[in-house]
């Protein structure tokens, strides 16, 4: 509890403690460290500080990592201010709440296929401002499949044709039911996004620098509003943690790993690094893939045809990590 928390600052400042050491443990390590940040030198450090194996006990772990602090032996983590770790929430929360539009956006689909539907063949978008319009009529009891083509806008009414022969089906009061459920699920969840993607700009307006600092990551090929939060939200507005480029796109777990025996450099895998990260950096890779006359978009051809679209997207990847590191660091100096 918090109050026990407390009593722990006040014993440790009896001992003339100044330095303390945990492990990183999901987040259990949080209400720790909100306790002692501010009163104590506190070093977070990953949970490979394993003692030797088979004489594992909670006070063993403890005096173990007391003694690799005391030798200066603990690598510690990087936890960002108070702010960045509001954005982290903030943006994470919003990646999980994609990830399950995605999710619901493969429910409809397969209900549409249970009831003859074969929408998604015909249009790009099957839940765009038209499919939504049909999938509205479906669920209020339509089934002509003339009228509910005949909703179709812009560049998709040229599809009328076949879109009367995609929305024949044997829709049952069952999959409207489904559908209609599975519809409200969704726009809560778009809803939910747009507010978290409101609270993101609020703080931007209220912190300047944050907003200047999302604007540079969007100056990058690939990288949009949306990503460039991201990527400050993990990385941080302040490069001073990272001395060089190097040691970010290392700590990103964006360059090969190190795997030499005898003399002979072998294929070498990446670490696991932030999943946050890695995956918004890799996204914002596939993205600059696909624009023209960029670098990066040379890069990723120019790799892809030797080494296989996966690990060129990892070397874009990387490149893109560097790319924002230097117009962070050279903005802030």
């Amino acid at each position: 509890m918090t109050q026990d928390l407390r009593e722990l600052a006040e014993w440790l400042r009896q001992f003339g403690v100044t330095k303390v050491a945990m492990e990183s443990s999901g987040v259990y390590w949080k209400p720790v460290w909100n306790i002692l940040e501010r009163q104590f030198t506190v070093v977070l450090a990953n949970a490979h500080i394993k003692n030797v194996p088979g004489r594992k006990t909670d006070q063993k772990d403890a005096e173990w990592i007391a003694q690799l602090l005391q030798y200066g032996l603990l690598r510690p983590s990087y936890v960002p201010c108070e702010i960045i770790r509001d954005l982290r929430d903030l943006t994470r929360m919003r990646a999980s709440l994609s990830q399950e539009a995605s999710r619901i956006s493969s429910r409809i689909q397969k209900v549409l296929e249970d009831a003859n539907v074969k929408l998604a063949s015909v249009a790009t978008n099957a839940l765009g401002k038209s499919g939504r319009a049909m999938l509205e009529d479906i669920i209020t009891g339509e089934d002509d499949p003339e009228h509910l083509a005949s909703l179709a806008l812009g560049h998709l009414r040229v599809k009328i044709p076949q879109l009367r022969l995609a929305l024949e089906g044997k829709i049952r009061s069952h999959h409207r039911f489904l559908l209609g459920r599975l519809l409200d699920q969704m726009q809560f969840v778009e809803h939910e996004i747009a507010f978290l993607e409101e609270r993101l700009e609020d703080i931007g307006r209220q912190r300047p620098e944050l907003s200047q600092a999302v604007a540079r990551w969007d100056t990058i090929p690939g990288v949009d509003r949306v990503a460039a939060w991201a990527l400050l939200a993990e990385v941080g507005d302040n490069m001073a943690q990272f001395p060089t480029a190097e040691q970010l796109a290392s700590w990103a777990a964006l360059c090969p790993g190190n795997h030499e025996s005898a003399g002979k450099r072998l294929r070498g895998a990446t670490r696991q690094g932030s999943p946050w990260l890695r995956r918004m950096a890799c996204q914002c890779s596939w993205a600059a893939a696909r624009t023209k006359n960029t670098y990066l978009s040379s890069q990723f051809r120019r790799l892809a045809a030797r080494r296989g679209k996966k690990r060129a997207i990892i070397a874009v990847a990387h490149t893109l990590i560097v790319i924002g590191y230097h117009l962070q660091k050279n903005q802030s100096n």
